[in-house]
């Protein structure tokens, strides 16, 4: 079974991700990663941090010779902001030493994981909680991800992202869609198709940076080239709407996913929610038929469809605010102003990026899970022998 774990700390040394149950002889290499890696930190809004961070992976296991070998991959990307943190964040010196106080955290931000996880593994430091909390995590998740993506490239999948709202500015969505997605939004700001709503977008953020605010908004993730039949209907827990909607609720600051239509679909009657299924020989991966519509999203009864997946995804605002909300000291439990430390005014289109990843991710191990294979040769052959079957039905 494909799966992935990430290690570290916002402030650490390195981050660690290890995939395990990935094919052999899917050609990868550093760039492969560090391309999605770096688009992981672009984005109007973000902070300085991502002046600091130059995020760069360094294969420790499962590559040889610009392949994989079928054994776990793990991957090191080094924190470059270790070296300010080196002494705050040492794992060697001893729970007493009064240096351990410097830039502790007593002053839990609403919105955070700070106080549930301070009261959860009875921390007096919230720093021992919001470190792993920290977004920056998901820089592994990328990581891990990017590999997946490769080895959905063989099958000519394709996995992007735009951004269709920001700060509560819609922006309007072309149709039809651009074949690659992220080529057309290359050189946004803001990863948006909408370069009107854009610029109204970006005077936003800048009222809330003058402000000392934060804004949320919501991504767009389309994946392309699936084939019909990845997932099931048969249990809960394989039913692929429910593991991508896990699996994207998973990312830090996340708080709803629509498929399809999603919560539209509740307030209209079902002549104009389902999609009409029409013959087309035109279209072997869906088995010779294509629907007029895609409002389900590329998904019925937990399995693709062979159109399109479409999810969209909806992130709050950044919890660490310049002018912050009122919080407690948790050392005197007197009222206090939370902890304001180095933040992003908004990462919607980061967080686009990262929800590609955690999509392919899923997308990846379902693919795994039908077709099989340890090489990619034998995927191969056995998807070429699922894709002819199906369109010798009559």
């Amino acid at each position: 079974m494909l799966r992935f774990t990430t290690a570290g700390e916002s402030h650490g040394p390195a981050l660690v991700a290890v995939l395990e149950g990935m094919v052999a002889g899917v050609p990868l290499s550093a760039d492969d990663v560090n391309g999605e890696l770096a688009r992981r930190q672009q984005g109007y809004g973000r902070g300085r941090r991502m002046q600091i961070e130059s995020d760069s992976v360094e294969f420790l296991s499962g590559v040889r010779a610009g392949e994989t070998i079928g054994s776990p991959i793990a991957m090191l990307i080094r924190n470059r902001d270790w070296k300010n943190w080196s002494e705050i964040m040492d794992p060697a010196r001893n729970a007493s030493d009064p240096e351990n106080r410097k830039r502790a955290v007593t002053r839990p931000r609403p919105g955070h994981a700070d106080l549930s996880g301070m009261l959860k593994y009875d921390r007096s430091d919230a720093r021992d909680v919001l470190e792993r909390a920290s977004a920056r995590e998901t820089t592994a998740r990328v990581a891990a991800s990017a590999v997946c993506r490769r080895f959905l490239a063989e099958f000519s999948v394709r996995v992007g992202s735009h951004v269709v709202q920001l700060g509560g500015i819609d922006a309007s969505v072309p149709e039809p869609m651009p074949d690659d997605i992220n080529a057309a939004v290359a050189d946004s700001p803001l990863r948006t198709l909408d370069r009107d709503s854009e610029k109204r977008m970006i005077a936003r953020i800048d009222d809330a940076k003058r402000d000392g605010d934060t804004l949320g908004g919501i991504c767009e993730v389309v994946c392309s080239g699936l084939p019909v039949g990845l997932g099931s209907y048969v249990s809960w827990d394989r039913k692929l709407d429910g593991r991508l909607a896990s699996a994207v609720m998973s990312i830090p600051a996340v708080k709803g996913v629509e498929l399809g239509l999603g919560f539209e679909a509740a307030r209209l009657p079902g002549s104009r929610v389902h999609d009409e299924i029409h013959a087309d020989r035109a279209a072997p991966r869906a088995g010779g038929v294509h629907r007029a519509s895609n409002r389900a999203g590329g998904l019925e009864g937990g399995m693709t469809t062979g159109e399109p997946l479409v999810i969209r995804v909806a992130m709050k605002p950044i919890s660490t605010l310049m002018k912050p909300l009122a919080t407690i000291d948790t050392e005197t439990r007197d009222p206090a102003t939370a902890v304001a430390e180095r933040s992003d005014v908004t990462a919607v289109p980061a967080m686009g990026v990262i929800a590609e990843g955690m999509v392919a991710f899923v997308v990846a191990q379902a693919f795994l899970e039908k077709f099989g294979g340890d090489s990619l040769g034998e995927t191969r052959a056995n998807y070429d022998s699922y894709i002819a079957r199906i369109n010798e039905r009559r």
